[in-house]
């Protein structure tokens, strides 16, 4: 009974990946990609003054436990990644003051992107998320290909308007700029 248990969970997994690379949702090396765009009803300045603030991400992020700012390019993310608490070093590769924060991870949980701020109107911001990750194990890969990020980014975006409506303003702000490496 086990083996045709494995055996049937086997060939749902392989149906799964494979679908999903004839979708295109993931290339060669593994790596999936979203994006995810949301309207904030706040100016730019203030969207971006709050995305700067990513020791607070784990109010509006629900899966991130912690984020530690180590310098102005390098954070420490403590994650429960698919029921698995991961830990990962990401830094900052570029950084335009209400325009654009782009980053990588260079140790753990692999992963980069970039979040844009765009001005729609005086109060209004479009704050977009370009996201490449790399799933690890097959429950990433199953979540990853039931869209389990794509939905998680998407609440995530929704909470963080939430959060900066409802507030009206930033809890803080950087406005350092780091110039792309």
């Amino acid at each position: 009974m086990l083996n045709r248990v494995v055996t049937v969970a086997a060939l749902a997994v392989g149906g799964m990946l494979l679908s999903k690379k004839i979708k295109g949702k993931q290339d060669s090396s593994g790596s999936s990609a979203i994006i995810e765009a949301i309207e904030v009803n706040v100016p730019d300045s203030v969207a971006y003054n709050q995305f700067t603030q990513f020791e607070d991400f784990p109010q509006f992020m629900k899966s991130v436990k912690e984020i530690r700012q180590l310098d102005d390019k390098r954070l420490h993310w403590k994650a429960n990644v698919a029921g698995e608490d991961k830990e990962w070093d990401a830094e900052i590769t570029e950084q335009i003051p209400d325009k654009r924060i782009a980053w990588r991870s260079i140790g753990g949980v692999r992963n980069g992107g970039v979040v844009t701020f765009h001005k729609i109107s005086d109060n209004v911001t479009r704050v977009t998320l370009q996201m490449d990750y790399e799933p690890e194990g097959v429950l990433e890969q199953i979540g990853d290909a039931l869209g389990a990020v794509r939905m998680e980014a998407r609440s995530n975006l929704s909470n963080f308007k939430e959060l900066l409506e409802k507030r009206g303003s930033e809890t803080g702000a950087w406005r350092g700029k780091i110039n792309q490496h």
